[in-house]
Order: C-alpha cells, then structure tokens, then sequence
C-alpha cells in the first residue's frame, strides 16, 4: 500500500505502570485460550477519562478494575468475578462496563459495586461483548465479539437507545472490537479484529447500518485493530496489534505511527490531560500505561449535557 505523504513517527512515554502488590502472575481460565496457555500478571484495556480526570482501566484475566488520578495514585475499585474488557464513562456519570463473561454491567466508583445491566439478549448469552462508546444523546453502541473469526464471521455489533430499546445492528463481523463516533455521529467506525480492517458503518436516519464496507485495509501484525478514538480533526486513532498506534485523516490516510517505550502489545486510547491532546494507551504486555503528546485534541467526551 502507497501512502502520499511519509507517516510521522512518535514514541509514547511511561505514564504509570502496575506495582508488584497487583502482580501474580498465573496462567487463567480466560489467558490459555487467549494468550496461548502462558502465565499473565495482568492485560490492560478500557482506558476512559471521567470528569475530573481520573482515567479509569481494567485488567481483563483478573477481574480488576483500577482508577490513576492526575496526580499519580491508583487504587483498585473492584475486583469481581468477571472479565472487563470494555470501559465507557456516561454523561450522567455512570461507568458501563463490557465484560466476555458477564454481559453488560454498571459500576458505582464510589462504592466499588457491580451490577448486572444487560446480562442477555432474550434470554440468549452473548458470546462476549468487548467494546463500546457513546453518542452525545446517551444512545450506547457495543460490540459482541466472541471467539469469531473469519472462520466464524458471526460477530455483532448492538444499538442500546436512551429509552432501553436494543437493536442488532450487524450479525456478520468477523470479530468486532472497538468503535467510535465520527464527529457528525453519524458514521460509526469498527475494528474487525480478525479481517485486520476498520469497517465504515454509516448511519441511517432511522437508525439502521446501510453500505457497511472496509474504510483501512491493514496489514501485518500480530492480530489486527483493537481500541480506537476519534480526535477533533475527524482523524481515526488505531490499535493495531504488534504494530503500534496509527493516526488516519478524515480521508483514512495515516500521518502518524506511535510505537512505545515498553511493550508491544498496544491495546486501547483515550485521550486526556489539560488541553485533551495527550493520548494514554494501555499496554497489555507489561502493565503499562503510556502517553504521547498529539497535534490534535481528541473528541470531548462530555461536551453535551
């Protein structure tokens, strides 16, 4: 693939990185499938900023969910039975969580209290949600990736509105992970996971996914796109798998590659900090949190109330 212009590259820094208090490393039920039967101490994902800038991420194996103040302390919120993969913050506060065992849920990050929200799709299981992010409305949009594949191109994407009506909005994605909002909202973008693309989703007016087609064909790797977010720009931010962090244009071109300090295993974004152009990544391999200074801001979260 030819690219018209060279491609910025941009080393993100150490922000934060577990203690050895929160590090036992052990092979679990939910690492032998997914990283291969070896011993794991942690895997960072689901970074979101709340409003007064605590960034708030979860360690999947162990059912962990950890808040990393401004000034540098973190504390353990929860830790349950489960495996949190996903992490949105509402406009209203609430902090929803997708989890591969357990559906759906809300976490109260006063208490440390998890509740069910949707624990099923009538009355059938999930095969296990993964991601999810917000329309300005409240409208929920979420991804059940499951074990798919291209060998099990069964994956789906879901619309939950404010009022609690559920809608399927695609059942044929080969392993649906990440997916953001274009600044208009009404273009939904998703990591396939799987097919090493990002799909373009456009939104009808009534609500449905209509001309649904790849939008960045990737290539290499070590398992395609993971998180994603959107800047000011309309520029897509990527986590590809092994690769690094990737920055595209409105017109799906890339200016910037980000790779880190530590690690390769860059897994979701959320950008944060004073003027909101610094982006925090979480990296899987080695309990990190990294950070990179962006030439544009990323798209507010809370900018509707």
């Amino acid at each position: 693939m030819l690219f018209p212009n060279p491609v910025e590259r941009l080393v993100a820094e150490v922000h934060y990185q577990l203690p050895e208090k929160w590090r036992k490393k052990s092979r679990t039920a939910w690492s032998d499938p997914n990283r291969a039967n070896a011993e794991v101490d942690s895997f960072l994902e689901g970074p979101s900023f709340d409003r007064d800038g605590n960034l708030f991420f979860v360690d999947i194996p162990y059912g962990r969910v950890f808040r990393l103040t401004p000034g540098g302390d973190c504390d353990l919120v929860c830790q349950y039975d489960g495996w949190p993969n996903g992490l949105k913050i509402h406009k209203d506060g609430r902090i929803f969580i997708c989890d591969y065992k357990a559906g759906l849920l809300l976490l109260d990050p006063k208490t440390g209290v998890i509740e069910p929200f949707l624990a099923s799709r009538n009355s059938e299981a999930w095969k296990g949600l993964n991601d999810l992010v917000f329309a300005a409305d409240g409208t929920l949009y979420f991804t059940d990736q499951g074990q798919t594949g291209m060998h099990d191109p069964t994956g789906r994407v879901y619309r939950l509105d404010p009022n609690g009506k559920l809608d399927m909005l695609l059942g044929n994605v080969p392993s649906p992970n990440g997916l953001v909002l274009n600044m208009k909202e009404n273009r939904l973008y998703l990591a396939v996971t799987r097919q090493n693309a990002v799909w373009r989703c456009p939104i009808m007016t009534d609500g449905t996914m209509s001309k649904v087609g790849t939008y960045i064909q990737l290539s290499g790797g070590h398992g395609g796109p993971d998180g994603m977010a959107l800047d000011e720009e309309d520029a897509l931010i990527v986590c590809q798998l092994g690769v690094g962090v990737w920055r595209f244009d409105s017109d799906g071109m890339p200016t910037h590659l980000i790779t880190g300090r530590v690690g390769h295993h860059l897994t979701n974004v959320a950008y944060g900090g004073k003027d909101n152009k610094t982006l925090f990544i979480t990296e899987a391999d080695t309990g990190t949190i990294l950070k990179v200074e962006m030439p544009v801001a990323g798209k507010k979260m809370y900018s509707h109330t």
